[in-house]
């Protein structure tokens, strides 16, 4: 698929929402402004996330292409679940010993992704209504059971499964109807509301979000399919809000957005040693420009060939960016000489 500015644009913004939503997070406590902010982004960064990743899997099914999102996440998800592992006990973090399927940290996304493309084999045979009403309704029952949460990540699999589905359902065509005047007028109105809701409730979980949860865990035995409807509501509603702002112009970061998955897996090296060291405090608003400032560097960082040159057989299982330097190297030796 070629390459779109606007797409390219939104995974970029939203990868940093991701970066300092988790930088963010050990200041929410006690800090209504922080709590407020914090949970404001987790109602949309990862279902639009998980949404542009539906978008992009419209060549999903064959088995070729199975065997290679293998190598592509079930790969690198183990990889990095030793890593986090040895690198939690290394820097005195709780809880750093941890089975290959009960994820670590973040690394849940991509045994999730992987299964998203399996169920996309039976759902992509289903009419649209039909398969996202089914994918909706096993988000609201998963909840009922106990015994499902982070466990091979199958919680958040069928939570934000329809969040996927969509994505894979809906063109280009579709998502670029969303960026009108009237829309994006409506959007900041929704935009605002929301926070301003947030502001007001602060004692709604964050748990709801995260979709990791029973409902049992979160408080809501019984009604709890009624609040994930909600959820989902509010999800979807602030995905469009928020991808309505998106531009669609190339900018010089606009290709960090093809280095989301690099980003993704390597920051929280950076972001569980900020939170053991204890470096950063929040005090006013100049502290929380700072720590956006930190996010982005963070972003420009691991996304930069030199972290790409060095991460990539880790990654992608092939070293290709290591041969390319090699080879340019080489050349330039004979040059010189």
């Amino acid at each position: 698929m070629k390459r779109d500015a606007f797409f390219d644009n939104a995974k970029f913004i939203l990868i940093f929402l991701v970066v300092f939503g988790h930088l963010i997070q050990p200041f929410t406590d006690g800090s209504r402004p922080m709590y407020t902010l914090y949970m404001w982004i987790y109602t949309f960064h990862m279902p639009a996330f998980i949404f542009l990743a539906g978008f992009f899997a419209k060549g999903s099914g064959n088995k070729d292409y199975i065997i290679q999102l293998a190598k592509k996440l079930i790969l690198p998800y183990l990889i990095f679940q030793l890593m986090y592992s040895g690198y939690f006990f290394f820097i005195g973090k709780d809880g750093w010993m941890s089975g290959p399927f009960y994820p670590h940290w973040s690394l849940w996304f991509l045994f999730s992704l992987f299964c998203w493309h399996i169920l996309l084999f039976w759902f992509k045979k289903i009419p649209p209504i039909i398969g996202m009403a089914i994918a909706l309704e096993i988000g609201l029952v998963v909840g009922y059971f106990s015994g499902i949460g982070h466990s091979f990540s199958l919680s958040r699999t069928f939570v934000f499964f329809p969040f996927f589905l969509a994505g894979y359902w809906l063109t280009k065509e579709h998502v670029h109807k969303w960026r009108t005047k009237r829309v994006r007028e409506w959007s900041l109105v929704v935009m605002a509301v929301v926070a301003g809701l947030i502001a007001v409730f602060p004692e709604f979980s964050s748990g709801w979000l995260l979709g990791s949860k029973p409902y049992e865990v979160l408080g809501v035995p019984e009604f709890g399919g009624l609040l994930r409807l909600g959820v989902y509501a509010l999800a979807g509603i602030m995905t469009v809000s928020v991808l309505a702002w998106i531009p669609g112009k190339e900018f010089r970061f606009t290709h960090l957005g093809s280095q989301t998955l690099y980003v993704y897996l390597l920051h929280g090296f950076f972001i569980q040693f900020f939170r053991e060291a204890d470096w950063f405090k929040v005090d006013n608003i100049i502290d929380v420009l700072g720590l956006a400032i930190v996010a982005l560097l963070i972003v420009f960082l691991l996304s930069s060939s030199f972290i790409r040159t060095m991460t990539q057989p880790l990654i992608e299982g092939r070293a290709q960016l290591v041969k390319q330097w090699w080879n340019h190297a080489t050349r330039n030796n004979r040059e010189y000489r």
